[in-house]
């Protein structure tokens, strides 16, 4: 209870005009100085230890989820303001569903408050361009906070300058499961056929040689081949020329069907075709700048199935003891600066080894 009276006797002076104004002006200071350097441009939060906080503080745990979303208005305000232009936020896990109903309807609820009091921070995010994206299964929603989360991202889908991916209700391997059903689907619609001219003679001539070729097996190399007509006929395209990719695809894309009328055959994509950049296509990050920086508070070590595709070998994962509602310009600042003075270095050793190797001499052996 001692500490909860110091935090509002602090919170008190800290909003005391005086004090508040040279905050402003030093917070100002530092952003401006921080914007002189690279800047990631996503950055991704899990917001840990609201419960953990209510507890510490000897307050109701609503209250802790309040003072979280406090906490989430400053740290959008200090990405935005550096040059920050994707935030992802952990929301909602759709593990959570494994809880008991009674805990589900309230985490339900408060999402619901959450992303209307979102929505109507209209200053905040008109201010930086930032619109509200929601990312994970829609169908898990109940109707009443579905209307809530398309109310949120209707009000901000005018901003166009940075973005506010709310993960509500993912995992991570979900999306990934998501994207590879999507790509097989893709897949497995035959390509557009292309539209060419046939000439009739052209399509008369080559149905007569099949039907003479089925007849008499032994003239059949005796036959006229689909490449061998007059200069004056359109000329029909080979195997190698068509846009066909599926392995089990025909050389020749023109055969007859059961009433001798000519067709061609659908043609599908090829499996082998498909890459992680194909993968990442159907993600529901797809067209974002890469991830360079996740941040976890209340010092848990762990991703919790949160963006584990988005995180690649150049991603700065960041674990923090700061309980989430403790998160404030003074504890992330220090992140960001880590962040630039290692990217910097990273810059500086590639440069030096590109200039090492552009330096090195060629050696030629005699012969």
């Amino acid at each position: 209870m001692p500490s909860m009276h110091l935090s509002q006797i602090r919170r008190w002076l800290l909003q005391s005009p005086p004090v508040e104004w040279s905050i402003m002006q030093i917070r100002e200071l530092l952003i401006g100085a921080l914007r002189q350097g690279p800047i990631p441009q996503h950055v991704a939060f899990v917001m840990d230890g609201n419960r953990r906080f209510a507890r510490t503080h000897g307050i109701e745990t609503l209250e802790g989820h309040n003072l979280g979303f406090e906490a989430l208005a400053r740290v959008l305000e200090v990405c935005y303001k550096s040059g920050v232009r994707v935030v992802t936020i952990y929301a909602f896990s759709i593990e959570n569903f494994k809880r008991s109903k009674y805990e589900v309807d309230a985490l339900m609820e408060m999402a619901k408050v959450k992303l209307s009091q979102l929505a109507q921070h209209g200053d905040l995010l008109d201010r930086y361009g930032a619109c509200i994206r929601v990312l994970g299964q829609r169908e898990l929603v109940k109707p009443d906070v579905l209307k809530a989360v398309d109310r949120a991202v209707a009000m901000t889908e005018h901003n166009k300058d940075a973005i506010l991916n709310i993960c509500f209700p993912y995992t991570s391997h979900d999306e990934i499961t998501t994207a590879i059903r999507d790509t097989v689907i893709d897949y497995s619609k035959p390509l557009a056929s292309q539209n060419r001219s046939f000439s009739e003679s052209h399509i008369a001539h080559t149905i007569r040689s099949r039907r003479l070729s089925a007849g008499n097996p032994k003239a059949g190399s005796h036959s006229p081949s689909l490449g061998a007509t007059s200069d004056t006929e359109d000329s029909v395209p080979s195997a190698s020329s068509s846009t066909t990719l599926h392995p089990d695809s025909p050389s020749d894309p023109l055969h007859l069907d059961d009433d001798g009328d000519a067709k061609y055959r659908e043609t599908y994509p090829d499996a082998e075709s498909i890459t992680s950049q194909i993968l990442n296509d159907h993600m529901y990050t797809a067209g974002l700048p890469p991830l360079e920086l996740l941040v976890r508070t209340s010092g848990v070590e762990r991703l919790s199935d949160f963006l584990l595709w988005q995180c690649h070998q150049n991603t700065e994962i960041v674990f923090l003891e700061t309980l989430w509602p403790d998160l404030d310009l003074w504890t992330f600042l220090p992140v960001l600066v880590e962040w630039q003075w290692k990217r910097r270095k990273g810059i500086e050793r590639q440069t030096r080894i590109r200039n090492h190797s552009d330096d090195r001499p060629l050696k030629i052996k005699d012969r």
